[in-house]
């Protein structure tokens, strides 16, 4: 009788330790999945941005340093591949398209054109979208992060080699709003 008793609570932490390691899997793959949803709305973002410069280019001719700065800060944000290398990159591409925000509100005939009107509203509502997907990312990390780190999961984590995920944040807190693309 002791005998069944001891195998029945070994069977039941056997399971456990079955459906523990099995949670881990999962939120490591929604972690993961959640990246790569951020990873291709950034792409998208990027994809949008040489259509916008070439819109202003044509107006703004003599604003060569601001085009050049966001074609640059395009270029190392399609680069970074780390989650940190990232946020620098993309804090740096935010700012750099802040101030070619500028540089269109002082031509009346660019904030009219069709074309740049439709990429402003595309590259408004991609903003919306990527600060949607840091935020399901974040929350995964985070699922991930308390069952890495909770007692008795950490334990099997340990064993596993299951590791804490990385948050997706920018550094200044005035900066996680959504910038404003407002022609």
């Amino acid at each position: 009788m002791i005998t069944l008793i001891i195998l029945a609570v070994i069977a039941i932490f056997f399971f456990y330790g079955i459906s523990i390691y099995n949670r881990l899997v999962k939120l490591k793959t929604m972690v993961e999945e959640a990246w790569s949803s951020i990873d291709v709305m950034l792409k998208k973002r990027h994809d949008l941005i040489p259509n916008l410069v070439e819109t202003v280019k044509g107006y703004a001719t003599h604003e060569r340093a601001t085009l050049d700065s966001v074609t640059r800060a395009r270029a190392a944000a399609m680069g970074a591949n780390t989650i940190q290398e990232k946020e620098v990159a993309e804090k740096n591409l935010s700012q750099a398209m802040m101030n070619l925000n500028a540089v269109a509100e002082q031509y009346p005939d660019l904030k009219a054109n069709t074309n740049f009107l439709q990429l402003q509203g595309e590259l408004s509502a991609l903003e919306g979208d990527i600060e949607k997907s840091r935020r399901y990312y974040n929350g995964t990390v985070r699922e991930n992060n308390i069952l890495v780190d909770t007692f008795p999961s950490n334990i099997l984590a340990n064993i596993f080699k299951f590791t804490k995920s990385t948050f997706f944040e920018l550094d200044n807190v005035a900066e996680r709003v959504v910038p404003s693309i407002k022609f």
